[in-house]
C-alpha cells in the first residue's frame, strides 16, 4: 500500500480534542544494522501487526511503501521478545475540515514530543494541503523524527533539532 502522509510538530493541542478518543500504541523496532529502522512490531490498542515502511522513491518521506501483516496476540507476544527499540505513545484521533488527523503524544523517554499526521488519498490533495494553526512546522522530510530513528532517542536528544523550529515541549498529565 502506498501511504501519502505529512507530519507536523504540534504548536498546541486542539481545544476540542476528545481526550477519550485514543489508543495506546507500543512500537518495537527490529534492529537492521542501520540508524533508521524500517521494520516494526506494533500493539495498537487490541490490534497487533508487523509493518515495514520505507520511502517509495528517492528521499521524499511523504510517499511511503507500507507493508503490513496482521498478527494474533500470541504472535505479537512471541515477536515482542526481540531485543528491539521501543516507543510508547498515545494516539488521539481528531477531525480537521473533514480530514482524519492522528495526534501522537509520546510517553516515556520521549515525553513532551507531540507529532501530528495527516494522511491523503491523492498526491494533489497532499500537495495542496494548508497546515492548521495547531501545527508548528512540516517535518515530514526530517530524518531525526522518523519512528525508526526516534526509537533510540530521548526527548533531550532531540532538543537541538526541535529548537530550530521553536518547538515547546507539550506535557499532559
Amino acid at each position: 500500500m502506498i501511504e501519502l502522509e505529512l507530519t507536523y510538530l504540534a504548536k498546541y493541542l486542539p481545544r476540542d480534542l476528545d481526550w477519550k478518543n485514543f489508543k495506546e500504541i507500543v512500537d518495537i523496532y527490529v534492529p537492521n544494522g542501520s540508524d533508521h529502522l524500517t521494520l516494526r512490531i506494533r500493539k495498537n490498542g487490541d490490534k497487533y501487526e508487523i509493518t515495514k515502511k520505507e520511502p517509495l522513491k528517492g528521499k521524499d518521506s511523504s510517499i511511503q511503501l507500507e507493508q503490513t501483516i496482521s498478527l494474533k496476540e500470541s504472535e505479537y507476544m512471541a515477536l515482542s521478545k526481540i531485543k528491539g527499540k521501543v516507543i510508547f505513545k498515545k494516539r488521539y484521533f481528531y477531525t480537521f475540515k473533514e480530514q482524519s488527523v492522528e495526534i501522537d503524544v509520546f510517553q516515556g523517554d520521549l515525553k513532551g514530543l507531540v507529532l501530528i499526521d495527516f494522511e491523503f488519498k491523492t498526491r494533489k490533495e497532499k500537495d495542496s494541503f494548508k497546515k492548521p494553526d495547531f501545527c508548528l512546522e512540516d517535518i515530514t522530510q526530517e530524518k531525526f523524527i522518523a519512528g525508526g530513528v526516534l526509537c533510540s532517542k530521548a526527548y533531550n536528544d532531540l532538543k537541538k533539532e526541535l529548537n530550530r523550529w521553536g518547538y515547546k515541549k507539550i506535557v499532559m498529565n
